[in-house]
């Protein structure tokens, strides 16, 4: 399983802002802590407002902040909301036209796999990012003092 920079960006975006806290981000200062494109980052950061993950604030008081508690942000759900497609194999595609389908035993094992990597991304939130939010903080360059632990 290969998760796509949308989703790997997205799972940032989550973090930086709850390191973050009740603090407001902006899009600029997300993609210069992960040196991302801006527009690529506006682009991730509307689905994840449509999505109930952020809260995207416009005007000059604006800014982006968690619209939920990082423990009911299930990592596994994340990546099925981001990741635009999850077919590991043509097989699992629609448009199909793999002409050993009907015998070919390799579908159902990799639907397994499938189902276990998410099963288990289904037991962690974004709270078990969290783990050391001083040093995330450190790392992404934001002062500590705006931290709320």
């Amino acid at each position: 399983m290969h998760l796509t920079r949308y989703t790997d960006y997205s799972i940032r975006v989550l973090l930086y802002l709850a390191v973050k806290g009740e603090e407001r981000s902006t899009i600029k200062e997300i993609a210069e802590t992960f040196f991302i494109s801006s527009n690529h980052l506006m682009k991730i950061v509307q689905e994840l407002n449509q999505k109930g993950y952020l809260t995207a604030i416009r005007g000059k008081k604006g800014g982006l902040l968690l619209c939920r508690q990082p423990e009911t942000i299930s990592l596994g759900a994340l990546i099925r909301d981001t990741e635009s497609e999850m077919a590991l194999v043509e097989c699992f595609r629609d448009d199909n036209s793999c002409v050993i389908t009907p015998s070919c035993r390799l579908r159902p094992i990799l639907a397994e796999a499938l189902s276990a990597f998410l099963s288990v991304l289904d037991q962690y939130t974004l709270a078990d990012l969290l783990q050391d939010r001083s040093q995330l903080a450190t790392l992404m360059r934001i002062p500590v003092f705006t931290i709320s632990e």
